[in-house]
């Protein structure tokens, strides 16, 4: 199943509240909404993505419960990014101070703000241009590194602040820098 992209700008423009009630009432559906409006049906992924995101996550998670620096996001959660798109990356990690910083209510929904580190993983039914164009668009809305796994091809792309796309070959060790101090990522 390939991803589903619905140009609904020139017929209605939904709000942050209309989007979520979209989402709400249509939880089987993984749904973004790029800064355009176009509405992005996300398909499911197979077995093997899915394990892969869930090594990703469960090595982040282990390294910020050690660390206590912020907060870890699965593919389930959506952040409206100050161009505002909204977007849903595989992981997510999010800076303690940056998160405390939101209200309840903020928190509760889609949380307004940009991570500070995302991964995306290529999925079967994903477009290497697509992704790389997410990728651009998180580092422009302010993430601080990037990850973007492609295991079809062997490489990862790492995107940085105000530096261009480095292609790294897998198998690799990846590190979390100056934004994820200390952590490192042997999962390859």
């Amino acid at each position: 199943m390939n991803t589903v992209v619905l140009n609904l700008e020139p017929i209605i423009h939904l709000s942050d509240e209309q989007f979520y009630q979209l989402c709400v009432v249509n939880r089987d559906l993984s749904l973004e909404l790029n800064a355009t409006g176009k509405l992005i049906i996300v398909p499911p992924v197979g077995g093997e993505s899915a394990n892969q995101e869930a090594d990703l996550i469960t090595d982040l998670n282990i390294w910020n419960r050690q660390t206590k620096l912020g907060k870890v996001f699965s593919s389930s959660t959506i952040f409206k990014l100050p161009s505002g798109a909204k977007r849903s990356p595989d992981a997510a990690w999010v800076k303690l101070e940056r998160w405390e910083a939101l209200n309840l209510e903020q928190r509760k929904k889609f949380p307004p703000l940009t991570p500070d580190f995302v991964i995306e993983l290529r999925s079967e039914s994903d477009r290497l241009k697509s992704l790389q164009d997410k990728m651009q668009e998180y580092i422009e809305n302010g993430v601080r590194l990037g990850w973007l796994i492609n295991f079809q091809d062997q490489q990862v792309e790492i995107y940085r602040q105000n530096q261009p796309v480095e292609v790294v070959n897998i198998p690799i060790t990846l590190s979390g820098e100056d934004v994820l101090p200390g952590y490192k990522y042997f999962g390859f």
